[in-house]
């Protein structure tokens, strides 16, 4: 049975980490939340726009996305935001895939953006609702034209033979989508997570990390900070 002492393979790692957190500035928070006078989600999108302007994140629309199915076997995967507001947090899917049978199971998720670069992280609970099926015809024809078709052509997370199987799908989409636009598939739609709770996280030196979480409470937001 292999074995190894995952300390000492990353020690040499692990000071450049040390060295990098102990020369990160000692500073007053810059989170301000008491700008943003109208709750968490304008503090989100301010936080969004700076990791978007961030050259060294590549995505900053990427979240990881956590279900859990009927027997509380909890699931994660990282997926797309594609619209944020007050509603809540949407992102689209095939809904014969198994995170749609959990959100159909369980409409409870929780969504995690990790923007390592700018040293934050935004968590997010809440119920899930599926998005109306205009707002979904609108998304999709959005969307680039190879997209759409792998939309139709991929049987989600479901065992195939070889690459080859998905490559034929995609061309036999592609023909019979020849004229005209391509429509929304009846098996593909969009989530939106409600957050009943928001907590926005940035690093600080030694630990003293800052944490402010929001929870929905009786038709508006209420704000604590938190212990590290």
């Amino acid at each position: 049975m292999f074995s190894a002492n995952i300390a000492e393979l990353n020690s040499g790692e692990e000071r450049t980490i040390i060295a990098a957190r102990a020369n990160f500035a000692t500073r007053p928070s810059k989170i301000l939340f008491s700008m943003y006078a109208s709750g968490p989600i304008e503090g989100f999108l301010s936080w969004y726009v700076r990791a978007k302007a961030c050259p060294e994140i590549v995505d900053a629309s990427a979240m990881a996305l956590a279900t859990s199915d009927l027997q509380g076997r909890p699931s994660v995967r990282m997926v797309l935001l594609k619209h944020c507001d007050e509603q809540g947090f949407v992102f689209y899917t095939n809904l014969e895939s198994p995170k749609a049978e959990d959100l159909r199971n369980n409409p409870q998720a929780s969504l995690c953006f990790h923007w390592a670069a700018l040293r934050r992280q935004v968590r997010i609970h809440g119920k899930v609702l599926p998005v109306a099926a205009s707002e979904a015809d609108d998304y999709f024809m959005t969307r680039p034209r190879l997209s759409q078709l792998a939309a139709w052509a991929s049987k989600q997370s479901r065992p195939m033979s070889n690459r080859f199987e998905l490559e034929f799908a995609v061309t036999k989409t592609a023909a019979r989508f020849a004229v005209g636009s391509v429509p929304r598939p009846e098996h593909w739609s969009g989530f939106r997570v409600v957050p009943d709770e928001i907590e926005f996280w940035e690093e600080g030196s030694f630990r003293r990390h800052e944490r402010w979480r929001y929870r929905w409470s009786e038709a508006h937001w209420e704000k604590e900070q938190l212990f590290p």
